[in-house]
């Protein structure tokens, strides 16, 4: 599926859409560049899961852990250039139980568990976002 978004507000309502889909253990994958709403993108998902609290990137910190009916993990790997097993064990709890949202996913390498969606984003324009969402019904595949 893909979609132009014209507001953050739109993004946010998408992602809500596909967050009714997950169930506790998947992980959505979010690529695209700098700016395009990857952590837009995640608020949306996360309000739609239950999350009530602010959602900010976790550029710096690498990880947010959000209480929720199912707990909601929110990863940006952006700072990361590969993962070794010692930093896999320090990402590897944020897995546990939850549905996780990674950004820059491929900056994890073969460490990140199969992804249930994918989504890409890039710009159109200064307002405009493209959003493309790839679902994968068994993620062991």
């Amino acid at each position: 599926m893909e979609v132009v978004t014209a507001s953050p507000q739109e993004t946010e309502a998408l992602a809500a859409g596909l967050a009714v889909e997950l169930r506790p253990g998947d992980l959505v994958a979010l690529s695209g560049e700098l700016g395009t709403g990857k952590t837009t993108f995640v608020r949306g998902a996360a309000r739609a899961l239950g999350v009530a609290g602010i959602v900010s990137s976790p550029t710096f910190t690498i990880g947010h852990r959000y209480a929720a009916p199912v707990d909601v993990a929110h990863l940006d790997l952006y700072r990361i250039s590969g993962l070794d097993p010692e930093e896999w064990g320090d990402l590897e709890p944020y897995f546990d139980g939850t549905i996780a949202f990674v950004e820059w996913p491929e900056h994890g390498g073969d460490w990140l568990p199969a992804p249930r969606a994918v989504v890409t984003l890039s710009h159109v324009d200064e307002e405009h976002r493209r959003v493309r969402i790839e679902k994968h019904d068994d993620p062991g595949l």
